[in-house]
């Protein structure tokens, strides 16, 4: 994870398990999230299939020219990350485990950024998770996105995010900062959470074994701009 509002929801969403495989919806205190919040998003893994926002902050809905609540999250994902996510998704609510994603969002004129979403499963009064507390940053520039809005988005990489208390094998880049901590209302700092890595897991299907992918960011920046110019020669005609 790149983002220090990442590590920050993940420790925290650790703090709440206390023992459990996941955190409750119930438990989540939107107090303690209130900078996060124009960034966060609960979302909905339905029994026939697919994932759907229940709720998301402004600024997500703002960069994507629309009410998020209710629509599908696959929606403005290209054909291939689809096929990826889902298996991908379904992977991280069995294992309870967070799912960390790296993509390259476009507008339709064709600028990008570079996006970082952490999904971490919760449950809602059941022992089986079924939802996702989600938290999205963009991790470049933010100025592409002044009077426009994402349209296509391709995953480029994925880890699922695993516990780990020995501070030698933390597997995050030099210049990821450390997560800082939380404070309550009386002003006193939470317990530090335990530190986090990224790690491959060989569990599930063919799909989803791939829960790291990694894409040569080249070929995915052309695949972007050919998607984009044959949008723009459609729009020609």
């Amino acid at each position: 994870m790149k983002h220090r509002n990442s590590h920050f929801a993940v420790g925290y969403w650790s703090r709440l398990r206390q023992g459990r495989a996941a955190p409750d919806q119930a438990d989540i205190d939107p107090k303690a999230l209130k900078r996060l919040l124009p960034f966060v998003f609960l979302l909905d893994a339905r029994p026939e299939g697919g994932f759907v926002y229940r709720l998301a902050g402004t600024t997500l809905c703002e960069r994507y020219g629309t009410e998020l609540r209710g629509k599908n999250f696959m929606a403005h994902w290209d054909t291939d990350s689809r096929n990826r996510l889902d298996g991908l998704l379904r992977q991280s609510l069995a294992s309870n485990l967070p799912l960390c994603l790296t993509s390259v969002g476009a507008t339709e004129d064709c600028r990008m950024i570079e996006i970082e979403t952490v999904l971490m499963p919760i449950t809602y009064g059941s022992e089986q998770a079924e939802r996702y507390l989600g938290i999205a940053q963009v991790l470049t520039d933010v100025s592409p996105l002044i009077g426009r809005s994402i349209t296509f988005e391709r995953l480029v990489s994925s880890a699922l995010v695993r516990e780990d208390e020995t501070l030698t094998t933390i597997e995050l880049p030099p210049s990821a900062p450390p997560p800082p901590r939380a404070v309550n209302e009386d002003g006193q700092r939470h317990p530090r959470a335990p530190h986090l890595r990224l790690v491959v897991s060989h569990q599930g299907n063919a799909a989803a074994r791939r829960d790291v992918l990694q894409m040569d960011s080249h070929e995915t920046l052309q695949k972007l701009f050919d998607l984009c110019g044959a949008t723009a020669s459609y729009q020609g005609q």
